[in-house]
């Protein structure tokens, strides 16, 4: 079977000093296993020398281009914008830190067969805290909800997919992106591969439980009905209460004679059922802001400059 060609794509972010090293153990890989292959480096609007390096690279290896972002849109902005500019058949991402190393990516490009279009490297165990591991499940379990399929749970942002997939969300225009979603556009063919997660020895990571933790609530409110669902059943619960709550007082009117008393009970209830309509109503809101963000027309990105041949 003949060796496929391979576009490596890796948003970049505030890592000049990871880049060569990077470069350097990829070239190897790469000659390898494919037929043709390059290395797309997409500078998410770094605030440090990280776009020099990519000139540096570019300059030096005629197989390196590199995109420079307007500004900061995030990783998965980042991600769209090198798979659209990939030239080969097949695409692999991985972070810019080299927590992905890259002498695992022969395991998922050997996994990725006639049965499956999308193929995840998930780690064996994350090198991250206790708070970063935490908020990174909750991420998954918004991305299950979101894609609809099991492989979500074991995602990561090692992966190497089919180009073609991309031609499903070619049109898409939105500043609130998730690259995974989108795949599940084009395919239900999914599959992940175990393999090595690295600490992370230059830089700290960028991606905070705030961050993790946005992105969830973004992929649930802006891939899925899942909240809108959420706010029916409440309200539906809450209405159950509600006739419980006048079924007691009767009975209690019934049986004893006298109405039940006290402030504290009425006002407990009124809490209760506002806070409860309150809640659907910031779920609403949070859809209707999706949609006022889209009738604004808001670039998913925007590129200044590019390099590499």
């Amino acid at each position: 079977m003949a060796a496929p060609s391979i576009s490596v794509v890796v948003p970049v972010y505030n890592s000049e000093g990871s880049l060569r090293a990077l470069v350097e153990r990829l070239e190897p890989v790469l000659r390898a296993q494919a037929s043709r292959f390059e290395l797309v480096l997409v500078n998410d609007g770094s605030r440090d020398g990280s776009w020099a390096v990519v000139e540096e690279l570019a300059a030096r290896h005629d197989w390196v281009r590199g995109i420079d972002m307007m500004r900061n849109y995030g990783q998965h902005n980042a991600l769209l914008c090198g798979l659209r500019a990939a030239r080969h058949e097949l695409v692999a991402t991985m972070d810019d830190d080299l927590q992905h190393p890259p002498e695992e990516l022969p395991k998922l490009l050997e996994r990725l067969d006639a049965d499956c279009d999308v193929v995840y490297g998930t780690p064996t165990h994350e090198q991250h805290g206790l708070l970063r591991d935490l908020a990174s499940q909750i991420t998954k379990l918004a991305l299950q909800k979101s894609m609809g399929a099991e492989t979500a749970r074991k995602v990561s942002a090692f992966r190497v997919l089919r180009t073609r997939l991309r031609d499903a969300f070619t049109d898409y225009r939105n500043p609130h992106v998730s690259l995974d979603v989108l795949l599940t556009w084009s395919t239900t063919r999914f599959a992940a591969i175990a393999v090595r997660h690295d600490p992370r020895t230059i830089g700290a990571s960028n991606y905070t439980v705030g961050k993790l933790l946005t992105h969830a609530m973004n992929m649930v409110t802006g891939f899925s009905t899942a909240p809108l669902r959420l706010a029916s059943w409440t309200g539906f619960a809450f209405t159950l209460l509600g006739l419980g709550i006048l079924l007691y007082v009767v009975i209690t009117k019934l049986v004893h004679g006298s109405p039940v008393e006290g402030f504290t009970f009425l006002a407990s209830m009124i809490a209760i059922f506002s806070g409860a309509q309150l809640f659907a109503l910031g779920i609403f809101g949070e859809y209707l802001a999706r949609v006022h963000f889209r009738t604004m027309d808001r670039p998913t990105y925007a590129v200044r400059r590019e390099l590499g041949r």
